[in-house]
Order: structure tokens, then sequence, then C-alpha cells
């Protein structure tokens, strides 16, 4: 059986920094210790570096099946790998969407034969398909949700639908994630810009059309619901200082009914990178002001905030390009996502410590994960090494994406992600990928 010894790596791990070496034996951590040795176990020195748990990104679109022009499983998963991300959970908005167990089953089945990362894939949900929502096994996939689908080309999310919510809440013991803003607020913000600007919208307006008063009135009417049915509530990519302040701080996160995410995005940008980035930062919901962005970062050191996510969503140059109300939302983070939140720390804005609990710990909490998320002795080998101290600049050339884009180009990270491992597999090498081996698909405690 292949066994690696990472020697004397700073372990980022539940709130410390410690220096040890690493057993792995096949796809599992075996040992934690001051000093190991194995004559038969390949070497890897690391000293000078930090050892983290691979990330768990709860919120990707890899855009396979139907939208391969865009993004695939496989190449989604490289650039996650290469950016340190060894689990993630997909969305339903891809073509057909996942609205039946069969289609589910599919992409579980694709990213089987092509995935470099673990997975897992969210079920969809739409009013029309509640009984086949509702067989969706909470020990194989890891919730429900309506991200990214609409019932018709107007009106979509579910948190607009306050009676369906009822219906849902009322019925299933499985994790609900929802992505909430109020259409009808958003429709009179855009008629009332389209009235002063015609088709030639800015883009600066963007975070007033889906502005905050859209997303906090979704908000609250969806809270007020769960709530009332004690149910397991998950609030996907949470903008607002205003929307932060309504979630609790004083239950560990493992015990919380309800819990709630950041995206790096909008911890990354505000309103005034519109000007210089336009389209390229397009997200629905909006990147808000630095008012918000400051309050999101506070909001996850008080713990009001859990985790943090990408909503990795790459669309193409073309489709990203036009008018305001041509080019699509979204947009490329997997593989920058942890050097963001590592730039913050070299801002001193945040620990590495509570970066790895946001992106690793709390996440695999939140949805009951089994035996991963943590540097633990007996949970599998999802790792990554990086250096604090080794700068590079994010470039085309440099990019994994499928779509050769990133709204990040240019910027220089005074980090850098070394290797990646996955099930003690070392995929990722310093720019070097072994692809002989695929991820595993995620497994989770039935009671959610």
């Amino acid at each position: 059986m292949n066994k690696i010894i990472i020697k004397q790596a700073y372990i980022v791990n539940e709130g410390t920094i410690t220096l040890a070496d690493v057993l792995i034996v096949g796809e599992r951590i075996e040992k934690i210790s001051n000093h190991i040795s194995n004559i038969n176990a390949t070497i890897i020195n690391a000293e000078g570096l930090y050892l983290f748990p691979g990330v768990i990104d709860d919120q990707v679109h890899f855009r396979e099946p139907g939208l391969t022009h865009k993004g695939t499983i496989y190449s989604e998963a490289k650039a996650a790998v290469a950016g340190g991300i060894t689990s993630f959970m997909d969305m339903p908005n891809t073509i057909p969407n996942t609205l039946t167990q069969e289609l589910l089953e599919e992409k579980y089945q694709m990213a089987s034969k092509t995935s470099l990362a673990n997975y897992s894939f969210f079920m969809g949900i739409n009013q029309q398909n509640l009984e086949e929502a509702l067989k969706t096994d909470t020990e194989t996939v890891c919730g429900i949700t309506d991200d990214g689908l609409y019932f018709n080309n107007d009106e979509g999310i579910l948190a607009n639908y306050p009676e369906f919510l009822e219906k849902l809440f009322s019925r299933t013991s499985t994790l609900v994630a929802l992505h909430s803003e109020d259409d009808s607020i958003i429709k009179k913000n855009a008629n009332e810009y389209r009235k002063i600007y015609e088709d030639n919208i800015p883009l600066s307006v963007h975070h007033l059309i889906r502005s905050e008063e859209a997303c906090l009135t979704a908000t609250k009417r969806v809270l007020e619901i769960a709530k009332k049915y004690d149910n397991r509530l998950h609030l996907f990519h949470i903008s607002t200082a205003s929307e932060a302040n309504l979630f609790d701080n004083n239950t560990p996160v493992n015990k919380k009914r309800i819990t709630a995410e950041a995206c790096v995005h909008h911890l990354w940008f505000s309103n005034k990178d519109y000007e210089q980035l336009g389209a390229k930062i397009k997200w629905n919901p909006a990147i808000k002001t630095e008012n918000d962005k400051n309050g999101l970062l506070e909001a996850l050191l008080q713990n009001k905030i859990d985790i943090i996510a990408t909503d990795h969503a790459p669309h193409t140059v073309q489709e990203k390009s036009g008018n305001y109300f041509k080019a699509m939302s979204g947009g490329p983070l997997v593989q920058h996502a942890l050097l963001i939140m590592l730039e913050l720390y070299h801002q001193q804005k945040i620990s590495l410590e509570k970066i790895v609990e946001k992106m690793c710990h709390h996440v695999a909490e939140i949805y009951k994960i089994k035996e991963r998320g943590y540097v633990r002795e007996g949970y599998y080998a999802d790792l990554v090494l990086l250096d604090l101290n080794q700068s590079h600049m994010v470039n085309q050339k440099n990019l994994l994406y499928a779509c050769n884009w990133s709204p990040l180009e240019n910027q220089t990270f005074k980090s850098k992600i070394l290797k990646t491992f996955v099930n003690g597999h070392l995929v990722y090498d310093d720019g070097i990928f072994n692809e002989t081996k695929t991820g595993l698909r995620l497994k989770f405690s039935k009671i959610r």
C-alpha cells in the first residue's frame, strides 16, 4: 500500500497550528506525530510550509451535462484541485435540470469517471417535483436546492413562493439549500433603471437593481418559515451585512438548524470594482458595497456566517459580453478561492485557523460529511500543502478553467498552492497532475 510522510509541516487544524509529521497510508491519514520515520515511505519535505485540510466547496456549477462549452466536471474539478479544493457539491441547473433521481444518479456516474476531486450533487427542487425530491437519500446526496432553477422565464427561486416553502419544510428531513432574492423588487428596480438608461444600463447599478432590499426581504421571509418547522435550512451566498445580522452566533455550528455562507467574490470585490471589471464581476446576488463586503467578513469572524464557498459558475467570454441584460451572471473561482482568503490573511483581516474553520471544518459539520474536513488520524487524506511566501500572478496561461478567463487576471497573490492530495493520492504537484485516480462520492450522516 502506498505510504507518504509529510515532514515537519505547520498543520492548521481545529483552531491550532502545530509543527508535525503526517503519515498517509493508502487513502487515509494513519498517524500525526512530532516525528515519524518509515524507510518504506515517500518523504515530502514540508519545512516552512503549511498543511490544510482539503477545502470543501458546497456551491459550484460545473456545467455538465448540457452546458459543456462553459466547462465540464473534468475541467473544473481539475482547476479546483489546483486551487486546494478537494471536494465539491454541484448545482442542478445543468441541461436537463437535475429534477429526477435518475438524472441525479447519471451525474454521479459521470463524476466517477472524470472528477479528480471528491464530489456530491444536489437534487433540484421546483414546484412540480416535490414528491421526487423527497425521495432523496440523505446518506449519499448533499441536499436539495432550487439554485439556478426557474419555474418560468420571469419568476423562479423558491424564496418567492412562501406557500410552496410551507409545504416543503413541513415534509422534508433533507437539508434544503436556497438562493434568496425577491424577484418582484428586482423587476421593479430594473424597470426604473430601464426608464433612465433604456437598454444601456451600466453594470455599476447591478447592486442597486438586485438590491439590499431584494435580498433582505426574501431572506427574512425564508427564515420565518424555516424557523416555524425547525427545518434544516442552508442559505447560499449571503451578500449583504444586513442579512448577515439575521443569523444566530450563539449555537455551535453542528447544532444549528439554519446556516449561511458567504462567497469569496462578495468578500473580495465591491461595487467600486464594477467600473474596471464590468460584467466580469456580475453575479447574482450582486456584489454590493464596501460596507457589505466588510460586514460579511465581520459576520464570518463572529460566526453569524458559517462557511465560505465559491458559487463557481463559468461562462464563455462571449456570454459575459453585451449589454446589462445580455451579459450572463456568474464567473469562475475555484482555482483561486483559497488564494483570495490567504490574501485576506496577509492583509491581517482573518487568521489561518479561521480560514480552515470556514472552508473545511464547518462545511463538513453543516453537511455532516463523513471523515473529511479535518487533519485527523483515520480520516481521508484530503490535504493541501502551501507556501505563504511564494508569490505568483494570475494570467491566462496559468488558468485551468475551460472558459479561459478570470476576474482575477493580473492579480498577484502572495501565497502559492504547491500540492493537493485527494484520498491520499497526490493529484496536483506544483503544476503537474497525476490523473491515475478519480475522487470519491461524498458520504453523509443520515440525520441532518
